[in-house]
């Protein structure tokens, strides 16, 4: 299967290699998701957004060719070409302020833009109907995030977005990785395939 992997976080991809003051929880997660699927034969395509500096930032151009329905910018062009062939969209993020990073809203808000819709009634962007997983890194507990705050992100990226353009099957989950041990950290590293499937 073709697997497409959207990664935010400052530090980038790099910052798996767990090396003090340039280590993320988020990028362990992706680079274990990354070979767990490519040791079972699967094609793991990484847009590492940091990595890319793309620019979040609806500009007035950018608004402005969204509206009149023409490309943002090449580079915009490419990551939907990417996504495009994929089965399965899979994006990781860390929670902050109960939210995504402004990487990957800006990344959803150029990707996924009127332009690309090939049926508006009802609107289809993607004619291969991947799977979309969300992994999120918070420190927020999971019970927590969904009892006082309402989860928001699968209201902002599920609800608010991929099923207004026909994505329906969407999978969320979340690591705690804030207050856990780091043996507690590397067991959920460990079981990573059971979010896969």
């Amino acid at each position: 299967m073709k697997y497409i992997l959207i990664f935010d976080h400052p530090y980038t991809l790099s910052a798996s290699n767990n090396q003090p003051h340039h280590r993320s929880y988020s990028a362990a997660v992706a680079k274990q998701t990354i070979d767990y699927l490519t040791d079972k034969g699967n094609t793991v395509d990484v847009i590492d957004l940091h990595q890319d500096r793309f620019d979040p930032v609806m500009h007035e151009e950018d608004l402005t060719a969204w509206r009149t329905k023409v490309p943002i910018s090449a580079q915009v062009d490419n990551y939907f070409e990417r996504l495009k062939v994929a089965d399965e969209i899979i994006f990781i993020f860390p929670i902050w302020w109960e939210l995504m990073p402004a990487m990957t809203k800006g990344f959803i808000d150029k990707a996924f833009s009127k332009n690309r819709a090939v049926s508006m009634h009802p609107r289809v962007v993607l004619e291969k109907n991947p799977v979309i997983r969300i992994f999120t890194i918070a420190g927020t507990p999971t019970f927590l995030y969904r009892l006082k705050y309402g989860n928001p992100i699968i209201k902002a990226m599920a609800t608010g977005t991929f099923k207004k353009i026909g994505l329906k099957k969407i999978k969320w989950h979340n690591f705690n990785a804030e207050d856990e041990s780091p043996q507690k950290r590397q067991a959920d590293l460990t079981q990573i395939q059971k979010y896969l499937s």
